[in-house]
């Protein structure tokens, strides 16, 4: 039972033997079973030169060899992508501009109110009085008028009977008929009858003062009324609830805070180096953090950059009739603009030069140059890449392996879409 194990033992033995230290006799051996048939031999020299052909070729044509793609300009949409919001067409914290106590019953967040609709009413307490007040004042102050005025006119009426009597006095005198002490006393009572419309052109000027004060009375007493009532300033939806019923206000506290979302905006800051190539007007989409794809246009772009980040505001007009887009929600924001003629290339078509710039290297007259481009996107296809002649021989494979001046030998890839 034994046998077949060891004989096993031994054939590996000799096999190993001959593997390891007497492998040319045992390649000899096996060359034996192996020989070529005449047929072969003949045809073996030809192959032989076959195969030298083009090692003698590559050795009489020293250049290196690359591949490249011959790439045609095309005009294509270059939009401005920024990072953005959502934020409400208008947005007013309402606040009381008097004080009191809130007599109505509060109005609940997320309700719709209409332009001019009642938000909080406060108590008017002594304020009516006040007004009746003033409007009494008002007509004491008009009735004192005509009587100013009449004595105006009186005043007026005596100064022409004396200007009349010292006028007549005056030549009676001269002729010899009336003493000089009429001609005085004529005279004296003229100037008295000046005096007297003095005094009633100044009653009329304070009775016409004292009516333009209690209008201004009046007025105060009326607009401080018409502070009791808080309505909304445009249609819009609460955010917050209306002031609780009984809340004491002061001057500037919040009664409730509207916004409108019909339209609504999106904002964005554009960097300076690409705030040219946005223009008012311009179509704009942006899709929301929720997957939302909405459409827009350009309404608004600052002329004065952030002075912190150097960016400049941008806002988007959109439509929001059923108001399913919120106040603050993010978007990536598309800007179009005019088409720029570009290159789609591979991305590892790109290489650096010395000082580390970016381009790619292509062929000119059979000889490397590499020319510096800017990558407008990236896309699933390759990158679309300014900077480049109309049409450029652009090296795929290789361009690693040489530098400007370069002679190379090219071989054009073909390009199946």
């Amino acid at each position: 039972m034994r046998f077949f194990p060891l004989l096993f033992a031994a054939l590996v033995c000799v096999a190993l033997y001959f593997l390891i230290l007497d492998r040319d006799r045992l390649m000899e051996f096996a060359g034996r079973f192996g020989a070529a048939t005449p047929a072969e031999e003949a045809a073996a020299p030809a192959v032989a030169e076959a195969d030298q052909a083009p090692a003698a070729e590559a050795e009489a044509d020293p250049r290196i060899h690359v591949v490249a793609r011959r790439s045609t300009a095309q005009v294509t949409e270059n939009a401005v992508l920024l990072r953005g919001r959502t934020e409400a067409m208008r947005e007013v914290t309402v606040a009381a501009e008097t004080s009191g106590r809130i007599l109505s019953a509060p109005i609940r967040a997320g309700a719709y109110v209409e332009a001019g609709q009642l938000l909080c009413e406060i108590d008017p307490g002594t304020r009516l009085s006040a007004l009746e007040e003033a409007q009494a004042a008002l007509d004491t102050a008009r009735a004192r008028l005509p009587e100013a005025e009449a004595q105006l006119a009186g005043a007026r009426a005596q100064l022409t009977a004396a200007e009349i009597d010292a006028n007549a006095a005056s030549r009676l005198s001269e002729s010899g008929f009336a003493s000089e002490t009429r001609a005085a006393s004529a005279a004296a009572t003229r100037e008295g009858a000046l005096a007297q419309i003095q005094s009633a052109e100044a009653a009329v000027s304070q009775a016409r003062s004292g009516i333009r004060s209690a209008e201004a009375a009046v007025t105060r007493a009326e607009e401080e009324i018409g502070r009791l009532r808080i309505a909304a300033p445009f249609p819009g939806y609460l955010e917050t609830d209306t002031a609780e019923l009984g809340t004491l206000m002061q001057p500037g506290s919040p009664c409730a805070t509207i916004i409108e979302l019909d339209p609504i905006k999106l904002v964005g800051f554009v960097p300076e180096a690409q705030v040219d190539r946005v223009e008012v007007g311009a179509t704009a989409g942006a899709r929301l953090a929720s997957g939302r794809e909405v459409l827009g246009t350009v309404s608004f772009l600052s002329r004065s950059a952030d002075p912190a980040t150097r960016t400049f505001r941008v806002e988007i007009t959109v439509p929001n009739p059923d108001v399913s887009i919120r106040d603050g929600q993010t978007a990536d924001i598309l800007i179009q603009t005019d088409g720029t003629p570009a290159h789609l290339l591979p991305a590892s078509a790109m290489t650096l030069s010395d000082d580390g710039a970016l381009g790619v290297r292509i062929v000119e007259d059979g000889v490397v140059r590499f020319v510096p481009v800017r990558m407008i996107r990236d896309t699933a296809t390759g990158v679309w890449l300014t900077g480049l002649p109309e049409v450029a021989d652009v090296i795929t494979v290789g361009q690693e392996f040489v530098t400007d001046g370069v002679p190379v030998q090219v071989t054009y890839e073909e390009l199946t879409q």
